[in-house]
């Protein structure tokens, strides 16, 4: 049986790019695995056919055959035990995959979105000026902690592995706001590894069902 990974038919524009199916069909391009979309729209997200598969209606949900899971972390994960492309064959190595790949999620993802809310989802409401400079702070924080391990590395280890597939994708949530600007080598590394052609064809990927989808009666901002 063929890999089936579940995304959005059509997303608005401020999210196409952004959606974490592409964290999985990243990671599959590296290890060079074929696999088909799974598109899902508002209705099928609801059903409870799809709930069986992702009980909380998200995307992504996988299946191939043997193993059928839910949260891009554990697919990126059980995709990286597949593929050297993505983490080392030895039990020190994969370790470390795991521990990038958790701190991505745990340590820096939750400060990132904390920022993200208040900037995207609540831009102009009254109570965010006093909120954001605490969560910009907290961001920092992390984000000046992972800047010193990086230090002048070209990858969180001595090599691409999946950990930096999923910092990868967090870090790019920043690159509107500025903030990773002040970081240098985090937006230098974001980039590096952005530049990847399995990351193009990823994002290609994701972008197009998106575009064949649009709404006739979208209204583009002038």
């Amino acid at each position: 049986m063929s890999i089936h990974v579940s995304a959005f038919r059509w997303v608005p524009p401020f999210a196409q790019g952004y959606v974490r199916d592409l964290r999985v069909r990243w990671a599959l391009e590296e290890a060079g695995i074929p696999y088909e979309a799974t598109l899902i729209d508002p209705k099928v997200q609801k059903s409870d056919d799809y709930r069986n598969w992702q009980p909380f209606g998200q995307v992504p949900a996988y299946r191939d055959g043997d193993v059928e899971i839910f949260e891009s972390g554990a697919i990126v994960l059980h995709i990286a035990w597949k593929s050297e492309a993505l983490a080392p064959r030895d039990e020190a190595g994969r370790a470390r995959v795991t521990t990038w790949v958790i701190a991505a999620l745990n340590s820096i993802e939750p400060q990132v979105q904390n920022l993200v809310q208040l900037d995207v989802f609540h831009a102009g409401e009254a109570w965010t000026v006093e909120r954001r400079p605490q969560a910009e702070a907290a961001l920092n924080k992390r984000l000046s902690a992972l800047s010193t391990w990086l230090g002048g590395r070209d990858y969180l280890e001595d090599r691409f592995t999946a950990g930096d597939l999923m910092m990868t994708t967090v870090l790019r949530e920043l690159v509107d706001s500025g903030i990773l600007e002040r970081f240098p080598n985090l937006d230098a590394y974001r980039r590096r590894c952005e530049a990847r052609p399995a990351f193009a064809r990823a994002l290609e990927a994701q972008l197009r069902p998106f575009r064949e989808n649009e709404p006739k009666d979208l209204v583009t901002p002038a």
